[in-house]
């Protein structure tokens, strides 16, 4: 039954009496349902372009779907958790719909097919009154020719021309309530054919049909009311039919940018996909102008709290399930702004720090290079002082190598991945081995582009593991997709 707080939200505008219908209906349905909370229904019916005929069998329906997806987009912001949409047609594409929805949508077909399959499961001759386009899709075939040993019955293409003309003609039931005994008696004409078929039962793929499913009852046709149904449908299960949205990875790019395109070339390489569509969702909120870190912390330079947060807030808003920032020193900044999101930031230092244990526990001293203000900051000393390991850092001399490898003319943000750059960090590596690392924390995003992830780094006679956070912050994302939906 329905939980707390709940909100339906219907998508109409494409049959609009029908979508009024299927409001009252849902109306009365969760009045008459258990619940104690208040359950709210909302409904988005701005008119569709003029001039769609999407009953016929070559319909353009390109229009009908951006419509409803931008319906389905700003339903959303208005708190609805649960999306009723009231058409047929819709239901071809509604797989395309839901994968890129964050809210659930209650699909129409299984509505009825459980509802035909609980009521009238001795029954197999199932007649289907719907638009050329959506027996032409098959969309009935989908939910009951395979299931139940149904056998499904269609007019005769005299007889669908009358039913076309009923449901979109001038006097049809979706134009006017006033001129709906021409559409009974039509509707009619095709009932009475399908029963001479041998149908039991009569389903209709039009919600329009709804209008005068009543009428047709009293005149004997084993028609069923859909409109009734769904409602029903949503209101008992929901609306859990939809499934899980799309796992989608947030990312905070920019800090720096070629880091950010490192990035996801690592979560591209990790993922194992064999084919484009099993590849993750990313979505980029790419802002160079982030104001950059390690100047604030050395202390004169701006807040860059408010920039990060904006570009979180931008990834949430987006439909992300997790944000991912491939930038060191931004994650002394993590803590100021996750306790206003509604989705966690996966924390690079913390995953780095738990692989090493994972991975390394035999070891003892973790060599750190990176900015001054990450260090300063004294975020990576935070995490690894909760452990058993030790952490050095570049003597003053040696951090200046390190910070010219990332910034200086010759640095990799100036896009230099050879040459000097290199020269510095590799003179800062030898440093920490002297001082007792036997794994370096590549603590810059830009680092990893000039020394590569090597468990086995063979250096001054010895082997030490050189670690890439950014390999290690995707690897954790592309694990979580089987853990959020």
């Amino acid at each position: 039954m329905i939980g707390e707080g709940k909100c339906f939200g219907i998508i109409g505008g494409l049959e609009p009496l029908a979508t009024a219908d299927v409001y009252g209906k849902l109306v009365k349905a969760v009045l008459n349902c258990n619940s104690k909370e208040p359950v709210g229904v909302v409904m988005e019916q701005p008119p569709i372009a003029a001039g769609e005929k999407a009953g016929d069998v070559h319909a353009d329906l390109n229009a009908r779907k951006l419509y409803i997806f931008d319906r389905i987009k700003k339903i959303e912001r208005r708190n609805v958790g649960t999306v009723i949409l009231p058409c047929f047609i819709s239901h071809t594409f509604f797989d395309e719909l839901a994968a890129e929805s964050n809210v659930s949508i209650v699909n129409l077909m299984e509505a009825l097919s459980t509802h035909v399959a609980w009521k009238y499961g001795k029954l197999r001759r199932l007649g289907i009154l719907t638009s050329d386009f959506v027996r032409q899709k098959a969309l009935f075939e989908q939910y009951f020719a395979g299931a139940g040993n149904y056998e499904l019955l269609y007019p005769k293409p005299e007889t669908q021309k009358y039913l076309m003309q009923a449901v979109y003609g001038e006097v049809g039931s979706g134009a006017s309530l006033l001129q709906k005994d021409n559409s009974i008696e039509l509707v009619k004409q095709v009932c009475l054919e399908l029963v001479e078929q041998g149908a039991e039962l009569i389903i209709p793929g039009f919600t329009e049909l709804s209008l005068i499913a009543g009428e047709l009852q009293l005149l004997g046709i084993p028609m069923l009311d859909a409109n009734q149904i769904y409602v029903q449908f949503a209101v008992d299960v929901n609306g859990t039919a939809s499934g899980k949205t799309a796992y989608k990875i947030g990312i905070v790019g920019g800090v720096g940018p070629s880091a950010t395109v490192d990035f996801m070339d690592k979560i591209i390489r990790n993922t194992g996909a064999r084919k484009d569509q099993e590849h993750i969702k990313m979505i980029v909120e790419h802002n160079p102008q982030i104001p950059d870190r390690t100047r604030n912390l050395i202390g004169d330079g701006p807040d860059p709290t408010m920039a990060l947060y904006a570009a979180c807030r931008n990834l949430e808003a987006n439909d992300a399930k997790v944000i991912a920032i491939p930038c060191n020193t931004a994650h002394a900044f993590v803590e100021r702004i996750q306790p206003y999101l509604s989705i966690p930031i996966v924390n690079m230092l913390q995953e780095t720090v738990e692989h090493i244990k994972q991975h390394y526990h035999d070891r003892k001293v973790i060599g750190l290079l990176a900015t001054d203000g990450t260090i300063q900051s004294r975020v990576y000393h935070e995490v690894i002082g909760k452990t058993e390991f030790r952490v050095v850092v570049p003597e003053e001399k040696y951090q200046a190598k390190v910070m010219n490898a990332i910034y200086g003319e010759q640095g990799v943000k100036a896009g230099y991945t050879d040459g000097v750059c290199k020269n510095d960090l590799l003179i800062a590596v030898e440093h920490l081995i002297g001082k007792g690392a036997e794994i370096i924390i590549l603590g810059c995003t830009e680092l990893p582009l000039i020394l590569s992830q090597n468990p086995d780094y063979r250096i001054l006679g010895k082997s030490v593991a050189i670690l890439d956070p950014t390999e290690i912050l995707a690897r954790k994302c592309v694990a979580l997709r089987n853990r959020i939906s």
